[in-house]
């Protein structure tokens, strides 16, 4: 059985965190959500080509759509306009899905607690991020007391989050020596066919790859 449970959108965090648990174990699952997202089935794909890289048959997609039911992102809701990326923005995007990373770790320990699973990898970053507060070390403590407090006595699950506190250049060079596939990963927020170059995700794995000095393996717009 699986000794950890993954959570892989299909971006270049969860794919970095993906690589790294299989330094750690070669017995992992792979779930993704979906959750009524702008780019779901572009960041499906990149899932599904992703888990057949490497080869890993189990895998889980589950739907959670109440997330666009709920809105309140400009992500999940699209009478909220989805600005021009701004890296110094001081206050939380309207990008922020409110409380999906609750939302995303609840599945996961669902699935991590019937495979008897004993970590959840997630590729949060909170340096280098948008400022979501789902990202900050101090939620995943609070969350794997959570875990401990609403699981069966014998289960054991702690969240891994490896990338927690590097930045989108050390994410880079790291996926660089695992010789991760970026060129299958997705991370716009906005469009699908090619990266918009724009949003707040495009702007920092533009970043990320620029200052590691690596030509980023995906198109973009502009």
């Amino acid at each position: 059985m699986p000794t950890a449970v993954c959570l892989v959108s299909g971006g270049m965090d969860s794919l970095v965190a993906l690589a790294l648990a299989r330094q750690k174990t070669p017995e992992v699952a792979l779930l993704h959500v979906n959750y009524g997202h702008l780019t779901e089935s572009r960041e499906l794909k990149a899932f599904t080509e992703v888990a057949d890289y490497y080869g890993i048959g189990r895998r889980l997609v589950v739907d959670i759509g109440y997330l666009h039911e709920i809105g309140g992102s400009a992500l999940t809701d699209p009478s909220i306009p989805l600005p021009v990326g701004r890296l110094d923005r001081p206050e939380i995007p309207v990008s922020y899905v409110p409380f999906r990373n609750a939302n995303l770790l609840a599945v996961a320990t669902s699935w991590a607690e019937v495979l008897n699973a004993g970590e959840i990898y997630i590729g949060a970053v909170e340096e280098d991020s948008s400022g979501y507060p789902d990202c900050r070390e101090s939620f995943f403590r609070a969350f794997n007391l959570v875990i401990r407090e609403g699981t069966r006595p014998e289960t054991l699950i702690q969240i891994v989050a490896p990338l927690l506190h590097l930045t989108k250049k050390q994410i880079v060079e790291t996926g660089v020596e695992l010789k991760v596939p970026f060129h299958l990963t997705w991370s716009c927020y906005r469009a699908s066919e090619l990266a918009c170059g724009t949003c707040d995700s495009c702007l920092l794995r533009l970043k990320g790859f620029s200052e590691a000095g690596v030509a980023d393996p995906i198109g973009y717009a502009r």
